[in-house]
């Protein structure tokens, strides 16, 4: 087996950060459906994707047909996203 199909069949955990909220936990424990979170972006702002919980890139929502998708605009700034925490 090559070196080339070994890193191929590697998995990798993408998630994507829309923004961010501090609030305390009553709070949180009070929230039931339908309950709005209030984040610290705005529509205009893109976003972060992770990949194994590590910034790699910033992109923006695109919507393909009926699914919402996600397009890299930018490679990660590790200390602005470290900032914003």
């Amino acid at each position: 087996m090559s070196d080339r199909t070994q890193v191929h069949r590697v998995e990798v955990e993408l998630s994507v950060v829309l923004g961010r909220s501090k609030m305390p936990m009553h709070h949180l424990l009070k929230m039931g459906r339908g309950a709005v979170i209030p984040l610290d972006t705005k529509e205009s702002d893109q976003l972060w994707i992770l990949a194994n919980g590590h910034p790699i890139a910033r992109g923006e929502i695109t919507i393909q047909g009926e699914r919402l998708c996600i397009t890299v605009t930018e490679p990660a700034d590790v200390h602005e996203f470290n900032a914003a925490a």
